[in-house]
């Protein structure tokens, strides 16, 4: 028992497929947000966790910074909006 590794043809489709995922739950957090929604940060930090993944299988070490910092803003965020 354990895991199996990620086959370069998985990998491939993670990197391929992946952005149009991310880009419409980027674009439904962010309506989500200008309606003041109340869990539309916790959609972002599941974005997050997505992106992550994207930019670990695709070598986008970049995107990090922007990766780490949007954690942090979106927990902000939800804290802020649900402790009012």
């Amino acid at each position: 028992m354990g895991t199996r590794p990620v086959t370069p043809a998985a990998l491939a489709k993670i990197v391929t497929f992946l952005p149009w995922l991310l880009s419409a739950i980027t674009i439904w957090m962010t309506v989500l947000a200008g309606n003041k929604h109340p869990s539309a940060w916790l959609v972002g930090l599941v974005n997050q966790g997505l992106w992550l993944l994207w930019i670990l299988a695709s070598g986008s070490w970049g995107l990090l910074p922007m990766n780490l910092a949007l954690w942090v803003v979106y927990a902000r965020n939800h804290l802020k909006w649900n402790a009012a």
